[in-house]
């Protein structure tokens, strides 16, 4: 490659200028391209090339048209730019504030806007200003509803370039950002950024209500609609409303009893990937939270933390309607269906509905003969848990409930509120027929049949 000096008729006084001759033929030399002026002005520290305002435009639109298409750049784009690399005019134009680097100076003046704030390029429809006329374009993709780019390798669209980037990384699996702390990768460096605020223990996001920071402005937003009451979230099976998208999402599988997530050891399904997590410390035989109190192991730290209100008596869930309280939120919202009467958890082999899903998965052990809790003392099996806990107390003697107005004591708990009109004389239960009035139901069965019989 040489330089050739331009000929001129008379010296106007201005620099000299120079145009490129190729020394070998190429598929497309910057000769054979529309007459191009390149400036060459030598400085103390080398050398930089500066773009005629034609070109510029040209280098643009092709930018664009790259994008759109995700045809790679002609062979004449490829030439010049291989051209201007091996003549030493790569990233010839530095931002004095960051360092950065850029092959053109129009891009050099483009990114000057990201320090300045300055956004020429507005929307009039919305108001929007973006730096860059081509992120203008992009966005007014979103009022026209186009979506011109496409994926490759499926039938996705975008309305904007960057969508598509961030898109790709779907199929490639490629996760080029990677936390320096931890070795986490993410696919995009912004969800890297916010990550490290995990690390940092940064949050700045404050809400105005409670006090309650938060590490990202989305969470802030979520956590809003617990004071507004705001629920945007609905079912699409059934009138059930949610603050937030995941919790719509894990309400859905109650409908379609979807289980995505298959544990690879054992083949077990789960609704919930983080219960995949949870069951496959049963495999790795990784190490359980244990109680400290009552020795009991539980699976992961906020199963213990739950567990250990049992020790002291916390309830911090409290239903509005009644004043009852509850040890987890699941609990209090299964609660709230006894006042609205909504019976959300049907049984797949009968017609019958439940107000919460324990008791739904109680009752269909009856249609499978499923009885999966047996007596250590005899072969005795069970439905449920309580049944058996209530069972053993035959064998161990064990009586919990003490009458609070005598040493009378009892194995279960409905005998001791029965024991208990005894001394409180009350009587709830009475006859339609005559009017009288019993201390227990089985009583009042007792009494209505003797009428029967006497009529």
């Amino acid at each position: 490659m040489v330089f050739i000096k331009e000929e001129s008729e008379e010296d106007t006084g201005e620099p000299e200028i120079w145009r490129i001759k190729q020394e070998e033929p190429e598929t497309c030399s910057i000769k054979d391209e529309e007459p191009e002026l390149w400036r060459i002005k030598q400085e103390e520290q080398g050398e930089f090339i500066e773009e005629s305002e034609e070109n510029k435009e040209l280098n643009k639109a092709e930018e664009k048209n790259h994008v759109k298409t995700e045809e790679p750049p002609s062979s004449c784009s490829q030439t010049k730019h291989k051209d201007l690399i091996n003549r030493g005019a790569k990233k010839s134009f530095t931002c004095t504030q960051c360092g950065n680097g850029f092959l053109y100076k129009h891009h050099l003046v483009d990114h000057m806007r990201v320090h300045t704030g300055e956004k020429p390029h507005t929307r009039d429809q919305c108001g929007k200003s973006f730096t860059q006329s081509l992120s203008l374009q992009d966005h007014m993709n979103i009022h026209n509803g186009e979506k011109p780019y496409k994926c490759s390798q499926c039938d996705k669209r975008f309305s904007r370039s960057g969508g598509l980037k961030k898109h790709k990384v779907v199929h490639t699996g490629e996760k080029p950002h990677t936390c320096d702390q931890c070795g986490k990768s993410f696919t995009q460096k912004g969800n890297l950024m916010t990550h490290m605020k995990v690390h940092t223990g940064e949050k700045l996001f404050i809400c105005n209500q409670c006090g309650r920071s938060f590490a990202h402005l989305a969470n802030l937003k979520v956590h809003m609609n617990i004071h507004t009451g705001e629920k945007p979230y609905k079912c699409s099976h059934c009138d059930k409303r949610f603050t937030q998208s995941g919790d719509l999402k894990k309400h859905k599988a109650v409908h379609t009893g979807e289980k995505p997530h298959t544990c690879d050891q054992c083949g077990k399904n789960f609704a919930r990937k983080g219960n995949v997590v949870t069951h496959m410390k049963v495999h790795t035989g990784e190490a359980l939270f244990t109680c400290n109190l009552c020795g009991k192991t539980l699976k992961c730290k906020y199963s213990l933390d739950v567990h250990m209100r049992v020790h002291t008596g916390e309830k911090p869930f409290t239903c509005d309607q009644c004043g009852k309280s509850f040890t987890q939120s699941a609990q209090l919202k299964e609660h709230m269906n006894i006042h609205t009467g909504e019976k959300l958890y049907k049984c797949s082999h009968c017609d019958k509905t439940f107000i919460r899903s324990g008791d739904l998965k109680t009752h269909e052990r009856i249609h499978i003969g499923v009885k999966p809790y047996e007596c250590s003392h005899c072969d005795k099996r069970f439905y449920r848990t309580g049944d058996l806990k209530t069972h053993e107390r035959i064998h161990t003697g064990e009586k919990p409930y003490k009458c609070s107005h005598c040493d009378k004591r009892f194995s279960h708990s409905s005998n001791l509120k029965t024991h208990e009109r005894i001394h409180t004389r009350d009587k709830p239960n009475h006859s339609a027929a005559c009017g009288k009035r019993l201390n227990h139901s089985s009583a009042l069965s007792s009494h209505t049949r003797n009428n029967k019989i006497s009529l």
